[in-house]
């Protein structure tokens, strides 16, 4: 199995955490940057780590500001082309960052995506509409919309224009993600933690995606291992890997 989405900079022991995730199964991580020394910090534990963590750099919307922009831009543009994604990046209206900022910063994201032939995880809170447009409009062929719990109708929007969509535990309790997770096919479907995220009190870590992988399984009524094979295929494939 693959967590497509852990922000293991974030993460309290690594080393422990790491052995964890092995434990249960995992053979590879997928690690999201969301600002300049996050993504530092990505890249330096994908160098400690080379046969488990995979790493990908971005910008968060939760990042921007107008004098952090250049330096993030610069730093991605460099460094992209030895990830294996563009990530963790997209649109948020419940942050306070001006939309029109929050586009400007990611139409040149997926610019460099596009140049680096990268594929792009895109956070896409209350924001669904928009940032599936962009992401289609500006011509990018691998997406996966993370967490997505957003409506139905731009769902399958998504899926037909061939991209993707993660799980996440929140399987476990949030009804909207569950709608969505129920509707996509599960060869669209990525698997991932958003570790270090607090789901009901408990903090993550990337061998919670059993969590996700057996929530999946149950709410799709497929066999646990069929889950495992078809989803840890999407991610080979997705990412490259």
């Amino acid at each position: 199995m693959i967590d497509t989405h852990a922000h293991l900079n974030e993460v309290e022991d690594i080393h422990r955490a790491i052995l964890r995730a092995k434990d249960v199964g995992l053979k590879g991580i997928v690690a999201v940057g969301m600002d300049l020394l996050s993504n530092q910090k990505t890249l330096h534990l994908a160098s400690q780590f080379p046969e488990m963590v995979h790493p990908a750099i971005g910008y968060h919307p939760w990042s921007i500001s107008q004098d952090t922009i250049e330096e993030n831009l610069r730093f991605i543009e460099e460094n992209l082309v030895s990830c294996i994604a563009l990530g963790e990046v997209g649109i948020d209206y419940k942050v306070k960052v001006k939309k029109p900022l929050q586009w400007k910063v990611f139409s040149k994201l997926l610019s460099i995506a596009l140049r680096c032939d990268r594929p792009v995880i895109i956070h896409s809170r209350f924001s669904h509409e928009r940032t599936h447009q962009m992401v289609k409009d500006a011509g990018i062929q691998k997406g996966v919309f993370h967490w997505y719990s957003g409506p139905l109708e731009i769902l399958e929007k998504i899926i037909d224009h061939g991209y993707y969509v993660s799980a996440t535990p929140a399987l476990a309790y949030s009804p909207p993600h569950q709608a969505a997770m129920r509707s996509a096919p599960l060869e669209r479907i990525l698997v991932e933690t958003d570790s270090p995220v607090e789901y009901q009190g408990r903090i993550s870590e990337p061998a919670d995606l059993m969590i996700t992988v057996e929530e999946l399984s149950r709410l799709k009524g497929i066999d646990l291992g069929e889950t495992k094979r078809v989803t840890t295929a999407n991610a080979k494939h997705f990412f490259g890997i």
